[in-house]
């Protein structure tokens, strides 16, 4: 709808000619060009206030009726159990050849890494084929992926062994004990952010936290396994310069046959790694690496028998047996590492199965994938397994093999069962150093340069955070490297929310458009008026930012790009509320504020676009009627038209002739319709009026071509 607009400041022509001669209202142009403004719709503050408190339990209420109404029973299967979703449509044969490859694949992977990294966690190597077996039953049924494959992590084994071994001696059966009731309690914690639905707490920890974090912990991790390839014992940290101490002040007991087998063994590894990802009709080899090293250590030591190097040893036969998890009363200690391996869990779970989702065509609910995970470590915690997650590395072989259901996961732990009941005497004469090697070679890839540069590139403030995660972490340790981490970047995002961007707008040529005048140089803005936009919601914390740039733009005018009327000063302060989408009671109260003090200085407020919300709160706030409710706005554009009217009015009251220099009538009618006719041309900043064959006064103005 379109209402016509005059300026109130200027009157008819009648009552000019009949006013008083000696005021100034006398003389005054008058303007009736009419102006085309879109009216803006007030909402009806009682009925939508009433609606608003009344009726959202109601309405919220009746959403979830209404949603749980159109639920049919296979709905409902579905979500107890997700991989009712893949089953009835399983294809046969199309998706069953795929799956036993992708399955058998990830299997042969996973047996010798579970060892390894069982060995990184500081617990004895069957405790790594543990937790390969049953979590992967259980997520196959209650996960939502199809291709997360899930097992023991490197990440989560360092953080399960620098928590533990702050407690009690790797070699104490306690230590065992912790182990798998950190595997309960983080599955507790998993279940119940998934049923509340809070993941998306997590996602105030930013991707450079992520990365820098597992960079570091990828260098501790490579230095820890170090060890295996000296010949002696390096301490136990989570830091690098005790690492770094250890392995130079043990230099002594360096040991020439563990180190050349573990270096060789290491370099197959990455030559295999590298052809896999390299080459297609090679990526078998990356999947293979792990089972490679691990048939070439042990048919050296079949063959040589190097005393020099240490073996795995005796491994149970046999499936894990229920056991209740143990030592409840380290609980309360362990809530910290629960919480911090369920954030990484999260991380990198969630974050890889959704986008091995949005690979293979099928939605993924992030709440109900966090439930599957938290299930498999509860279930899995009654089998001897300690806390499990889905892998990078392992996800993607399973993916690059053609996994297409959970039926894969299935097959990897058939394997997994399979190599616990029959092929765990081959395994007592794997070498620690190959181990070590397979956990080198993995973690390697965690080491994020890539990703340094790019912030560089693109963003210094992100590399600042990257780089702050990753030092704190490899010199003060992993949990004190994570909360700094985190700390810092919600100090950005508060730095950011506090200090919102704010841009002077100014209109693009030939249009009726206003951008930034910092990004569109050639926009141009008008004498007597600001037009501000606040790219952010207001409130609190913010507001006094806004109200100091607001005093900023008033003062600091460039009038090298100005149009218009030539004045002295702002009259007008357009504030364009377009991106605003929340206002709070402390902005209210400075809004009313600002109003004030600009009311004091002679300067009007319009407002523009606010969105409904905004705007109810405005008037319930009695703001609208503050300001006036003829200066809110649909469009800058009309805001500017009014303005622009008010601020000649101004300019042509401050030239008011005296009395002795009254015009006559007719001199005032020839004046009347030049006005008339000028008034088009205020947008324009033209200070000559055009004669009436150039312009059609009933039309919007736009700006006319430079000469």
């Amino acid at each position: 709808m379109e209402i016509t607009y005059a300026s109130p400041s200027a009157p008819s022509l009648a009552d000019s000619g009949d006013s008083n001669p000696n005021s100034n209202s006398s003389s005054m142009p008058t303007s009736t060009r009419p102006v085309r403004i879109i009216q803006l719709q007030h909402p009806n503050t009682t009925s939508s206030s009433s609606s608003s408190s009344t009726n959202f339990p109601s309405v919220l209420i009746s959403r979830w009726t209404s949603k749980i109404q159109r639920m049919t029973w296979f709905h409902w299967i579905e979500v107890f159990l997700p991989c009712y979703r893949w089953i009835r449509t399983y294809k046969w044969r199309e998706y069953l050849q795929a799956d036993l490859m992708a399955g058998t694949t990830v299997g042969i992977m996973l047996v010798p890494q579970a060892m390894s990294y069982a060995r990184l966690a500081g617990l004895e190597s069957i405790y790594g084929l543990y937790s390969g077996f049953v979590p992967l039953f259980v997520y196959a049924i209650f996960g939502s992926s199809r291709q997360l494959a899930v097992g023991p992590v490197a990440l989560v084994s360092l953080l399960v062994s620098n928590v533990l071994s702050g407690i009690v001696d790797s070699s104490d059966e306690l230590y065992t004990e912790l182990a798998i009731l950190l595997a309960l309690m983080v599955g507790i914690l998993e279940c119940i952010m998934g049923l509340l639905r809070l993941g998306w707490l997590i996602r105030f920890i930013s991707h450079s936290v992520i990365s820098g974090f597992t960079t570091a912990s990828a260098v501790v991790i490579a230095l820890s396994q170090a060890k295996y390839f000296l010949g002696y014992d390096v301490v136990r940290s989570s830091k690098i310069v005790p690492l770094i101490e250890s392995i130079i002040s043990g230099a002594d007991g360096f040991s020439w046959p563990p180190f050349v087998m573990g270096s060789v063994i290491l370099a197959i590894l990455l030559i295999m790694k590298h052809l896999g990802k390299s080459r297609k009709y090679l990526r078998f080899l990356r999947a293979a690496g792990p089972l490679t090293a691990v048939v070439l250590g042990t048919t050296i030591v079949k063959i040589f028998h190097p005393s020099s190097i240490t073996l795995v040893g005796d491994i149970p036969q046999g499936l894990p047996s229920f056991s209740i998890p143990k030592s409840f009363g380290y609980a309360l200690s362990l809530i910290p590492t629960a919480a911090l391996i369920t954030g990484v869990a999260i991380l990198e779970s969630v974050g890889i199965a959704k986008a091995l989702a949005a690979k293979n065509g099928y939605e993924l609910d992030s709440n109900q994938e966090l439930f599957g995970l938290g299930v498999a470590n509860v279930i899995g915690s009654f089998f001897s397994s300690y806390p499990t997650t889905g892998s990078f590395s392992r996800s993607a072989v399973n993916h690059e093999s053609g996994a297409k259901t959970g039926l894969a996961g299935i097959v990897t732990g058939i394997i997994m069962g399979c190599a616990l009941l029959f092929l765990t005497q081959l395994f007592e004469y794997i070498p620690q150093c190959v181990l070590a090697a397979i956990v080198i070679s993995a973690v390697m890839g965690l080491v994020d340069y890539d990703e340094a540069i790019f912030l560089w590139r693109v963003d210094k403030k992100d590399f600042l955070l990257w780089t702050i995660t990753c030092i704190t972490t490899l010199f003060l340790g992993i949990e004190i490297g994570v909360l700094v981490g985190v700390g810092v970047s919600l100090a950005f995002v508060i730095h950011e929310s506090a200090n919102p961007h704010i841009a002077v707008l100014g209109r693009l040529p030939g249009t009726t458009v206003y951008r930034n005048i910092q990004q569109y140089p050639e926009s141009y803005t008008y004498n007597g008026i600001v037009i501000v936009r606040i790219d952010a919601p207001i409130y609190f914390a913010n507001i006094s930012y806004i109200k100091d740039r607001l005093r900023e733009y008033e003062v600091d005018v460039d009038r090298s790009t100005s149009r218009g009327p030539e004045v002295e000063r702002i009259y007008f302060v357009i504030i364009e509320m377009a991106p605003v989408t929340y206002i709070d009671s402390s902005a209210v109260q400075a809004l009313k504020d600002l109003y004030q003090e600009y009311k004091l200085r002679d300067i009007q407020i319009a407002i523009s676009n606010p969105n409904r919300e905004v705007l109810l709160t405005l008037s319930r706030s009695s703001v609208v009627e503050l300001i006036g409710k003829e200066w809110y706005f649909v469009r800058v554009h009309d805001a500017v038209q009014v303005c622009l009217q008010h601020v000649q009015s101004l300019k042509e009251t401050s030239k008011t002739p005296g009395l002795d220099d009254k015009p006559g009538l007719f001199h005032r009618l020839l004046k009347q319709r030049g006005e008339d006719l000028s008034t088009s041309h205020l947008e324009s900043g033209i200070q000559n009026p055009l004669t009436s064959k150039d312009i059609d006064p009933q039309l919007e103005p736009l700006l006319s071509r430079k000469s």
